[in-house]
């Protein structure tokens, strides 16, 4: 809005002395809607956009990339005002002087072009540059200082209110049942999708669609979009893969033993849906959901490993030898008992330090720490993850009875939701009013924060006046006509 406000009324911030901003740089993760945002921008600023990808600058030839950078200003200034956005700008914006030893390197020369002419403007030129990119560790400081792109814009995944905003766009094109309101079912979605980016969005309604289709349905309708959630977030369901029956009743015991564990830890997510019906690469499958939080205590992160362990736990129990299904949950333990104590200063031992765990696929030649603290750091996660397996095989001891009941139903119906729960094990014995019932009873709000600063306000009135006034003169046009409007 900032951007499109200095692009319609320049003079306002001129007359104060303000240099209008040469360019942002929009970064987060894939599909949160870099792109889009860049797009409306040009859209509500009524200018000509000029869209580029950061890889077409890049050529075998030499010389050619900065030619191209120096046309492309050129352009832009001869269309001013405009917007120009660089997508993926990390092809041509990464860092330099990396591994690069003799010879031209083409990438580091078109670089130092964009940089050039980036701060070559002058300040009346009225080009905002745009550029995205979900690697903005990787680029250049020279790029990231002011004068170049002054504002670093962070574009995380939308919360529970932009999701449901977000399906109410993708929801208008659909044909959906009669009975299902817009409003209500946009909710519920936002509640059932937590995480999920725009383009997950998009993907969910476009899968509700094409299932409905498949079933030859008139209209689309809630089993169809929770059917599209369950295929997003588990995989496609395979029917016809056929589990010997000594395997699938311990998938049926593994999933009980998550369904209980969380069931009877505070901090762990509710329950949603649990099933043993294969899908994607997993054999069974449960749904939770977790609350919109940011914040976790130490306790609530080991409620959560217990509720991991829970599956493996339970195979131990009940046939006293465990199997490989667990990879997956070990797999997540590890991790989270890792960054407790290496990123979060969660152990006593280790301290009050924090050091950044290498991301997966990534290289690292030397670790930030000694010897010595590498062992101490293991040996504290071994510490903990085997005092989070304890607890869990003190609790599902306790309650084993409930266990061989869900995991019963499990082999019988394949398929379990939370009322299923509720009638085998009593209603959960914590309070669990959460963001998802608030949300879809309609006490939470929908509206988001758009608190707009004054001389945005103008703009948006005045913006409302010229619709009015548009439709005034279509409503005349034609009631002169004689025509109903």
């Amino acid at each position: 809005m900032e951007f499109v406000n200095f692009l319609k009324n320049p003079k306002q911030y001129q007359d104060l002395g303000a240099k209008i901003p040469k360019g942002a740089i929009l970064t987060g993760p894939p599909g949160t809607g870099k792109t889009l945002l860049a797009k409306a921008t040009a859209g509500e600023a009524s200018v000509p956009f000029i869209t580029v990808n950061g890889s077409e600058f890049l050529e075998m030839f030499v010389g050619v990339g900065p030619a191209r950078v120096r046309d492309l200003f050129s352009m832009a200034r001869k269309n001013a005002p405009c917007i120009l956005f660089i997508d993926e700008i990390d092809a041509v914006g990464r860092k330099r002087g990396r591994g690069n030893f003799g010879g031209q390197n083409e990438q580091e020369n078109t670089l130092n072009q964009l940089l050039v002419e980036m701060d070559g403007f002058n300040t009346t030129t009225n080009v905002v540059v745009l550029a995205g990119t979900n690697r903005p560790d990787i680029l250049d400081p020279a790029l990231m200082r002011p004068g170049r792109f002054d504002r670093q814009i962070y574009i995380g995944p939308p919360d529970i209110k932009g999701r449901a905003s977000i399906f109410k766009v993708h929801l208008r094109p659909l044909k959906l049942d009669i009975a299902l309101d817009k409003d209500a079912l946009s909710r519920k979605l936002a509640a059932l999708t937590p995480g999920f980016s725009g383009a997950d969005i998009a993907n969910v309604c476009n899968e509700a669609a094409l299932i409905a289709a498949r079933h030859l349905s008139d209209a689309i309708n809630q089993k169809h979009f929770e059917q599209a959630i369950e295929r997003v977030i588990g995989g496609l369901e395979k029917k016809t893969q056929v589990l010997q029956p000594e395997e699938k009743k311990t998938v049926a015991y593994h999933e009980a033993g998550h369904a209980v564990a969380g069931w009877f830890l505070e901090h762990a997510d509710p329950l949603l849906k649990v099933s043993i019906i294969p899908r994607g690469r997993g054999l069974g499958y449960a749904q939770y959901l977790p609350k919109e939080q940011y914040l976790y205590t130490k306790e609530q992160l080991l409620d959560r490993m217990c509720m991991t362990l829970g599956g493996r736990v339970s195979e131990e129990i009940f046939f006293g030898r465990i199997t490989t299904g667990a990879q997956d949950d070990l797999k997540k333990v590890t991790q989270s008992a890792y960054a407790q104590v290496v990123q979060f200063g969660m152990s006593d031992k280790v301290g009050q330090v924090s050091f950044d765990l290498p991301r997966e696929g990534e290289m690292v030649l030397e670790k930030p720490y000694s010897e010595a603290t590498a062992r101490l750091i293991d040996d504290e996660v071994r510490k903990l993850i085997n005092f989070a397996y304890e607890r869990t095989v003190t609790l599902l001891t306790h309650k084993k009875v409930d266990i061989e009941k869900i995991a019963v139903r499990l082999l019988e119906k394949e398929v379990l939701d939370k009322s299923d729960m509720v009638e085998l094990l009593g209603q959960r014995p914590f309070a669990e009013k959460s963001t998802y019932e608030e949300f879809v009873e309609g006490t939470g709000s929908l509206e988001e924060d758009t608190t707009l600063p004054e001389g945005l306000k103008d703009w948006n009135r005045d913006r409302e006046k010229d619709k009015e006034e548009l439709n005034d003169e279509q409503t005349a046009r034609h009631t002169s006509a004689g025509m109903p409007f």
